[in-house]
């Protein structure tokens, strides 16, 4: 059998198994009584990697789905499609050129931080106050946009630092006023389809934003100059092969891997800004208040906290993030008023792959999808191609969620009512 032939036929086989699996194992542990809730994912993915020959035992023994048997059987799954893969297409850059794939790991580990930096945003929202903010990609915009005007038309000149703070400060105001005007009487019995209504109240709106923009500035796109150069530094020196280089718009890690300036600033302080939020949530009164909102507004009340204002801060800070993280970006991309479509889709889909109401879970979700965003792009050998697939892996990763885990990798079945914030 020829190579590509092999490498589908490998492809059929695992999704075969994986189908066989998913069915029989749930079907298994529903009959003996036991919990079925992972049995999906673990069988699909342990008949993927391993076929008959690792689910007749998992069949047999049915053990607890803890997390090794969780990720275990995925990690094999993905590397056999590797395996496959390199022997279908020996040529491929992606198997001859170790330099090239240390490369798109980084820069795919970079853009993921800053996926699942946005993608916090949009799961915080949903953890305190239980709705899906659609407006999520425009806040986004709105950072950038403001960047944009602050350093190139209102203050040419001035800190790129003080115009990412103003784009977030506005952010947050523009948060917590849509909020208390518009989402606070769904808690207080004035709406009678709350869930409908969060829904439509928060695309109405993005739209409003979205074409207020566009009337305003322009439908021609725009781009904010790198907000700081490297030094030019060499570690230890020039003549040394391990060796870490700076230049004015690029850090090179042992001279192989090249690391744009703006992503791996942006990267950076998304990183920083994480652990400032991690703090507040669980080393702060005020972090604590909010977690306690989200596990039980009526508890949370008559502990003395106001869930009302809890609610605009959460929306409030959701918003923040998302317009921080546009902030950052507009130095990479040029930037429209409909700039936030795909990330707000990509948030949409980290959240879920994350599991609802995960922090943890949105970063490590939004960390993946950039991993698999770099190594479909890298390894398509047309570059116009490849750059055309993108938004198709972030589908085909929450369609694979949607099916094999529901839930999430982080996530859990809610009973209704609260969405914790972890």
């Amino acid at each position: 059998m020829e190579a590509p032939g092999l490498f589908w036929g490998v492809i059929a086989w695992m999704i075969f198994w994986g189908a066989v699996g998913a069915l029989t194992i749930r079907a298994r542990y529903l009959h003996r009584d036991l919990d079925t809730s992972n049995t999906v994912f673990v069988g699909a993915m342990t008949g993927a990697a391993l076929g008959p020959v690792g689910l007749a035992p998992l069949w047999a023994a049915t053990p607890s789905l803890g997390r090794f048997l969780s990720i275990a059987p995925a990690v094999l799954t993905v590397l056999l499609v590797a395996a496959a893969f390199a022997f279908a297409d020996p040529g491929n850059i992606c198997v001859t050129n170790g330099a090239f794939v240390a490369s798109q790991f980084t820069n795919g580990l970079m853009i993921g931080i800053i996926y699942g930096f946005m993608a916090l945003g949009l799961t915080l929202i949903f953890s305190i106050l239980g709705v899906v903010s659609f407006a999520h990609g425009e806040f986004y915009m709105i950072g950038g946009m403001l960047v944009y005007y602050i350093t190139a038309v209102w203050f040419p000149g001035i800190s790129p630092l003080i115009a990412v703070l103003g784009a977030c400060a506005a952010a947050f105001v523009l948060g917590a006023v849509f909020e208390r005007l518009f989402l606070t009487p769904m808690y207080h019995g004035q709406i009678d389809r709350p869930v409908e209504y969060g829904i439509l109240v928060t695309f109405g709106l993005a739209f409003t934003v979205q074409y207020f923009v566009q009337a305003v500035a322009g439908a021609s796109p725009v781009k904010v100059r790198r907000f700081f150069d490297f030094p030019k530094i060499g570690v230890p020196s020039a003549d040394d092969p391990w060796i870490l280089e700076t230049s004015r718009g690029n850090l090179t890690l042992f001279e192989t891997v090249s690391i744009p300036n703006p992503r791996f600033m942006a990267a950076a302080t998304c990183i920083f800004v994480l652990i400032a939020l991690l703090f507040l949530l669980h080393r702060t009164w005020t972090g604590r208040a909010l977690r306690a909102v989200s596990q039980d507004r009526e508890a949370a009340a008559i502990a003395g906290i106001n869930p009302d204002r809890m609610n605009m801060l959460a929306f409030a800070l959701g918003g923040m993030i998302a317009a921080l993280a546009g902030a950052l970006l507009v130095q990479a991309f040029s930037w429209l008023p409909q700039v936030g479509n795909i990330p707000a889709m990509r948030s949409f889909v980290i959240v879920v792959l994350g599991g609802l109401g995960s922090l943890p879970g949105a970063f490590l979700g939004g960390i993946l999808v950039g991993l698999v965003e770099a190594a479909g792009t890298g390894c398509v050998p047309d570059p116009q191609k490849a750059a055309s697939y993108i938004p198709a892996y972030g589908m085909i990763v929450l369609t694979l969620t949607l099916l094999l885990r529901p839930t999430g990798l982080f996530g859990r079945r809610f009973a209704g009512g609260a969405h914790g914030a972890q």
